[in-house]
């Protein structure tokens, strides 16, 4: 359950975010305290303490600190930000899988002590961008979500926007140019001391270990590009910086020209139009190469949603049929890919090897199993969790006739009746059909 803003908090970013919306062409002054304040740095701490996470380079935990005194550590901490003592550590680089299963991406892990510092950075300057920030963007917003911009998708499809721009930018959040970075917030901040914090984050040093152990540094003073994907304030940076790109296409008025739908989720978007999609891409190509920034041209490329369909957010979007009607329709359903990652998942779950007890296991699975029907909720589903519930299923009694050393397929001695029923295992096919989309299915 999510930590309820302070009272005290929430005026201050109200206050804020009104005299933003009201006053475009204003630069606020006066934020740097705001981050060390008692109350901030207290809720920062909390929010950190929330997420949890791996431990930075100085291996401090959570359980660290709150065994030395939570009140302490964070005085400790309030007085070096206030004095101007307080200087970021190195992030802790680690690679992990790309979500296509190809291929590894970098992962930046700060100390707590950093990620509270830039909880508290972010809690005072996202009312002021958030109050810019244009409805196309989604990612990372207060109440916004993946499946609003899915929802968009959808709907400016059903509305006959069908040329689609399906685009993604190249390695985003590591060549996003400091320099322009830093001129995207001193339109908004002259508070010299905030901007200095947040330039010390883009400048800190990137810690790797090699399969001995040892230390190798890259980044710091000198590096002049890029953001570390896991620091706090690195989504709303990547946001501010985006909005250059939405702000060009709103100036440009491709929205008007061509029925153009922007739809932009941290560094993936579609454009989806009623005409002229090539001169849609060539233009957002001659943005990008303006702002620093190229697209992958691999991902890169335009769809006729009328007659082939394309991949966004882990949803296909494009022409479907419906098995009971035989009528075509647009739709959107879970990728074919969603399916393979969490077929993969219930894999690992379910590995031979995997000695707990089975009240934990099926309580693992099922984390699994929610979270990914929360996420594919939307559109054309019951083929998709057919699919899902069939290899749930297999997967399940394999390793349950492995566990019991049985002879045979055990489909006796566990039925699905069983696996869904008294052995506790979530069947995706009789969770609560959610609301219907716009277009019918």
């Amino acid at each position: 359950m999510s930590l309820v803003t302070p009272e005290k908090l929430r005026k201050l970013q109200r206050a804020l975010y009104v005299k933003a919306k009201q006053e475009p062409a204003r630069r606020f002054h006066c934020l740097y305290d705001k981050v060390w304040r008692e109350d901030i740095l207290a809720h920062a701490f909390a929010l950190s303490r929330e997420n949890g996470g791996a431990p930075g380079v100085d291996g401090e935990t959570f359980a660290d600190i709150e065994a030395s005194g939570v009140d302490r550590w964070l005085g400790e901490l309030r007085d070096e930000v206030r004095t101007g003592c307080y200087k970021p550590q190195p992030v802790r680089r680690v690679m992990i899988p790309k979500s296509s299963g190809v291929g590894q991406r970098p992962l930046g892990i700060p100390t707590i002590r950093d990620r509270v510092v830039q909880t508290a950075a972010k809690l005072t300057i996202e009312p002021i961008f958030e109050a810019d920030f244009d409805e196309a963007a989604h990612a990372y917003r207060p109440g916004r979500s993946a499946l609003d911009a899915i929802g968009k998708v959808h709907k400016a499809m059903d509305e006959g926007c069908t040329e689609v721009v399906d685009a993604d930018v190249s390695k985003y959040f590591d060549t996003i140019p400091h320099a322009k970075l830093m001129k995207c917030l001193a339109r908004r901040i002259s508070d010299h001391k905030m901007l200095r914090l947040l330039k010390a984050w883009l400048k800190a040093p990137v810690e790797e270990r090699d399969e001995r152990g040892n230390r190798r540094m890259s980044g710091g003073k000198k590096a002049t590009r890029g953001t570390p994907q896991g620091g706090v304030v690195s989504p709303i940076l990547a946001n501010i910086y985006m909005h250059r790109f939405i702000k060009a296409f709103r100036r440009d008025g491709l929205d008007r020209r061509y029925g153009a739908v922007l739809v932009n989720y941290a560094d993936d978007f579609v454009i989806l139009c009623r005409h002229d999609a090539q001169k849609i891409l060539e233009q957002t190509r001659r943005w990008m190469a303006s702002i620093g920034l190229t697209l992958n041209e691999e991902k890169t490329c335009i769809r006729n949603a009328r007659r082939e369909s394309f991949d966004f957010l882990g949803y296909t979007f494009g022409p479907m049929y419906s098995p009971r009607t035989g009528g075509r329709y647009n739709g959107a359903r879970p990728s074919k890919r969603a399916i393979a990652t969490v077929k993969e998942a219930i894999r690992q779950r379910l590995r031979t090897g995997n000695q707990l007890p089975w009240p934990q296991v099926a309580q693992a699975l099922n984390r699994t199993l929610r979270g990914w029907s929360a996420y594919f909720c939307y559109g054309s589903l019951a083929k998709a969790r057919h699919d899902v519930q069939v290899h749930l299923y297999h997967t399940v009694r394999r390793f349950l006739r492995r566990r019991h050393k049985l002879a045979g397929a055990g489909h006796r001695q566990f039925s699905e009746q069983d696996v869904f029923g008294k052995l506790g295992v979530l069947s995706l096919e009789h969770l609560p059909r959610p609301a219907p989309a716009h277009a019918s299915t």
